[in-house]
C-alpha cells in the first residue's frame, strides 16, 4: 500500500457519497433505537436492527456471539488492515437513551458502510462490533476477553454529547453489588433481638462520607440502595446496594477500592451483619486516545464544518472503551448537537436524541470516523504502525489480559 494523495482524495469522496447514500436508513436506525430503548444485556431488538441493515449492505454478520447474546460482529472485505467501529446501543433504566447511544450506534454503522465502499481499494477489512452493556457490566471488556478484538488494528467510535471534542481521557470505574444479611425482629417489641442490615449500610455510608476528604483528586464514590427492608416495624434482615468507585487511572482505582471496601466492612463489624461484596461486571480502565487517529478525526470533523475542542488531559465520565484503548490504538471523540444545556444521563438530554441536530451528528460522526480510517490506511507509516501493533499482540500470546 502506497501513500498517494489521489487515492486518499478519491476514497474520501467515495466515503462521503456513501454515507449520504445511506442517509435515510441511518437516521431511521437512530430514531428506531431511540424509540425502543433497551437496557444492558437486553438489547435484542437493537442488535437485530443493526444486523439487518449491515446484512443488506453485504456484511457478514455473526450474531449472537457465544459470550454475549446481544453483541454482534459484522465484517466486510479481506484486507490485512482490520479497522473496527464500536457500536453502542444500550439505554439507561427509566430515562431511555439519555447517553445518546442511538446516535453512537448509528454513527458507527454509518462509518462501517462508508469505509466498506473503499475497503478493497485500501486493503482494509471493516469490522462493526456491536458492544452491549456499556452503561452496566462492560460488554467491550467481555468481548476483549473472548478474543473478538484479537486481529483489530484500530478501534474507533464517536460519542453523543452537547459539543464536539477530541482527546479527552475518562475515569477508571469499578462497580460492586453489596449485600448485608442480619436477623429480623419486631422493631418495637424486641428490636434487641434483631441484627439491622440497614444500619450496617448506614454505617458504611457514613464512613464513605468521611473518607471523601482523604480521597485523591478525581476520585468519586456514588451508589444507590436497591433494597432497604420491607416494613418499618420489622428490623431489616436484608439490605442491598450498588456502588461505583471512580479514579483517574485503573491503578489508582485499586487503591481507592481498598479504602471504600473497608467502609463496607466497618458496617458489618459495627452491627454484626454479614457482608457480601461482589464485583458488578468488569472494571473499566481510563481512556487513552491515539494521538495520530485523534488528529486525523479532528481534521475530518473540521472538513465537515465542525470545530472539535481539544481536551487532552481532561477526564470525563467513564467508558469501557478505555479497556480497548489499553489494548490497541483507539479514539472516542464526542460528536455534538444542541441539547439546550442538558447533559448526558438526564431525561432532558434523551429528549434531543432524535432531533435534527442529532441526525446530523449521526451522519457527520459516520463520515469523520470513516475518513479517519482512510487517513490511517493510506499513510504508509501509520499503516505499518497499526499492523506492527497487531503482530506484537499476537506474539505476546493474545489480547485477553491486556485490558485489565
Amino acid at each position: 500500500m502506497t501513500d498517494t494523495t489521489p487515492l486518499m482524495s478519491t476514497a474520501t469522496q467515495t466515503v462521503k457519497n456513501t454515507v449520504q447514500h445511506w442517509r435515510a436508513p441511518l437516521i431511521e436506525l437512530s430514531h428506531s433505537l431511540h424509540a425502543e430503548p433497551e437496557t444492558a444485556l437486553q438489547e435484542h431488538r437493537s442488535a437485530a436492527k443493526i444486523s439487518a441493515l449491515l446484512d443488506t449492505a453485504g456484511f457478514t454478520v455473526t450474531r449472537p456471539l457465544d459470550t454475549l447474546p446481544t453483541a454482534l460482529d459484522a465484517s466486510y472485505g479481506s484486507g490485512e488492515l482490520v479497522i473496527a467501529f464500536c457500536a453502542e446501543y444500550d439505554a439507561l433504566p427509566d430515562i431511555g437513551h439519555a447517553c445518546g447511544h442511538n446516535v453512537n450506534g448509528a454513527a458507527a454503522v454509518g462509518a462501517a458502510l462508508g469505509l466498506a465502499a473503499v475497503a478493497d481499494r485500501l486493503g482494509v477489512t471493516v469490522r462493526l462490533i456491536g458492544t452491549p452493556a456499556e452503561e452496566d457490566t462492560g460488554g467491550k471488556v467481555l468481548l476483549i476477553e473472548a478474543g473478538v478484538f484479537g486481529d483489530v488494528a484500530a478501534a474507533l467510535m464517536a460519542h453523543a454529547a452537547p459539543d464536539d471534542s477530541v482527546g479527552s481521557s475518562s475515569l477508571a470505574i469499578g462497580a460492586w453489588d453489596i449485600t448485608y444479611r442480619g436477623r429480623p425482629a419486631h422493631a418495637a417489641l424486641a428490636p434487641w433481638e434483631g441484627v439491622n442490615a440497614l444500619d450496617a449500610l448506614t454505617v458504611a455510608q457514613s464512613a464513605i462520607g468521611l473518607l471523601r476528604q482523604q480521597l485523591p483528586p478525581g476520585s468519586v464514590v456514588h451508589g444507590i440502595v436497591t433494597d432497604g427492608g420491607s416494613a418499618p416495624n420489622v428490623i431489616p434482615d436484608l439490605t442491598r446496594a450498588r456502588y461505583e468507585v471512580r479514579a483517574p487511572t485503573v491503578e489508582q482505582l485499586k487503591a481507592v477500592q481498598r479504602r471504600v471496601g473497608a467502609c463496607f466492612e466497618a458496617g458489618a463489624l459495627a452491627t454484626g451483619a454479614e457482608l457480601e461484596l461482589a464485583a458488578h461486571g468488569r472494571d473499566f480502565a481510563d481512556l487513552r486516545q491515539d494521538p495520530y487517529l485523534t488528529e486525523a478525526y479532528a481534521e475530518a470533523a473540521r472538513s465537515l464544518g465542525r470545530t472539535p475542542q481539544a481536551r487532552h488531559g481532561e477526564s470525563t465520565a467513564s467508558t469501557d472503551m478505555g479497556n480497548v484503548s489499553r489494548l490497541l490504538p483507539t479514539i472516542h471523540p464526542t460528536i455534538g448537537y444542541d441539547t439546550a444545556g442538558a447533559t448526558q444521563h438526564t431525561a432532558e438530554f434523551a429528549s434531543y436524541g432524535a432531533s435534527p441536530g442529532a441526525d446530523r451528528a449521526v451522519l457527520d460522526g459516520a463520515t469523520a470516523l470513516a475518513l479517519t480510517a482512510v487517513a490511517a490506511a493510506t499513510d504508509k507509516t501509520q499503516r505499518e504502525r497499526l499492523l506492527r501493533g497487531v503482530a506484537r499482540r499476537r506474539g505476546a500470546g493474545g489480547a485477553a489480559s491486556a485490558a485489565r
